[in-house]
């Protein structure tokens, strides 16, 4: 029996349809856009060929520094929208678009090594995942960020000294800050070289000495002090459009979480050894540490900051509850 013309056309464009998906599939274009500068081009570089050798050159991958289609800021809506599809910032950035990003970014006393952070982290991220979910964009990665101190222009020894001073500071240590009476302002990491030598600013709580020194802060601001509230000082996050997730089968997806986490683990190695290098050097920067009682003081603030973010939410309750424990079996 003969087919029908119209069926055969039906045939037809269903087989192209299922050919283009097929080819959509296969080969896969990203836009991943990180809150960093040109700092971490190398280990941008190693991801991008990484992707492209184990996918048999099916999934490539275009890479934007920070500042280049969007704002930090404006990460989560950009990546639900479509705009890029993958982004690598910091929660702390979209507070008011996550309700669970000041937590996930950290706060103040949270924890005190990278390897009590990631421990923290199998706990928090599946309820993390769930706040990214309602977004339209899915948690993939992680990154366990490094030192994150104070660098001004003029010395700090006192809590005292900062009420002069505007600080740039985001998410919990600026609303610590205010706590104080210290002004904070937020800047962007392209930004803060101008923002110093100009005066907009008169300090920055951004990195450690590494990345001060890529951004070259040093040769407008040479004071580090040490807070000792944090360490890591900020948690990274990975999250990816879920339209183009969904597109992807299991295996890309593993290789995508594999290349995107790598990236994040080259950053902190690279922070963490090139900081204890400047530290141990002692040249580019005056270090020094806030005194013990301001240090208390600072301390005792926080507290209050975690009961602030457990009432948000439920969601948020759960996770502050996993800090308290959490800062209990460590004994502090």
């Amino acid at each position: 029996m003969k087919l029908s013309h119209l069926f055969k056309s039906v045939l037809t464009v269903t087989a192209l349809s299922l050919v283009t998906s097929s080819v959509s599939a296969e080969n896969i274009r990203l836009r991943f856009h990180t809150f960093f500068g040109s700092e971490m081009d190398t280990a941008a570089k190693h991801m991008q060929d990484t992707l492209r050798e184990k996918s048999d050159n099916k999934i490539r991958m275009q890479y934007f520094r920070g500042g280049e289609i969007v704002s930090s800021d404006q990460f989560v809506e950009a990546v639900s929208r479509g705009t890029i599809d993958i982004a690598h910032g910091v929660g702390s950035y979209w507070p008011g678009q996550v309700d669970i990003g000041n937590i996930e970014a950290g706060l103040p006393g949270a924890w005190t090594s990278v390897e009590e952070a990631r421990e923290v982290f199998e706990k928090l991220d599946p309820i993390i995942a769930e706040s990214y979910a309602e977004k339209g964009v899915v948690l993939i990665g992680r990154g366990y960020g490094s030192d994150y101190e104070l660098l001004t222009k003029q010395p700090v020894t006192s809590l005292e000294d900062l009420k002069s001073m505007k600080i740039r500071s985001t998410g919990q240590m600026a609303r610590l800050l205010k706590e104080f009476n210290v002004p904070t302002v937020f800047l962007p990491a392209e930004e803060l070289y101008v923002g110093l030598s100009t005066g907009v600013i008169d300090g920055v709580l951004y990195g450690g000495p590494l990345e001060y020194e890529q951004l070259k802060l040093n040769e407008v601001a040479k004071n580090y002090t040490s807070l000792n509230l944090l360490n890591p000082g900020w948690i990274e996050t990975i999250i990816i459009n879920k339209k183009v997730w969904d597109k992807m089968n299991d295996k890309q997806r593993d290789l995508v979480k594999e290349v995107v986490n790598q990236y994040a683990e080259d950053i902190h190695n690279w922070l963490d050894e090139g900081n204890k290098k400047l530290m141990s050097e002692g040249e580019l920067f005056a270090f020094s540490l806030l005194n013990e009682e301001d240090t208390k003081k600072l301390s005792d603030a926080a507290e209050k900051i975690w009961e602030e973010e457990a009432a948000k939410s439920e969601r948020n309750a759960k996770a502050i509850n996993i800090l308290l424990e959490n800062k209990k079996l460590r004994g502090r």
